[in-house]
């Protein structure tokens, strides 16, 4: 997931580039909406990760 956000932001930066300020603005929103909730997405798992292993001796 993070790297499709890292590619959104490659299309938007290329567009913003050539002057398609449309193109660049959509692009950046599915970017920056990618990017949180990969975080989310992580910030849960390490949450979970961390709550797995109090409980193993």
């Amino acid at each position: 997931m993070l790297r499709w956000a890292l590619i959104f932001l490659v299309v938007s930066l290329v567009a913003a580039l050539f002057g398609f300020t449309g193109i660049s603005a959509g692009a950046a929103d599915v970017a920056r909406i990618l990017f949180f909730v990969f975080l989310v997405i992580f910030l849960v798992t390490l949450v979970m990760g961390m709550m797995g292993r109090r409980g193993a001796p």
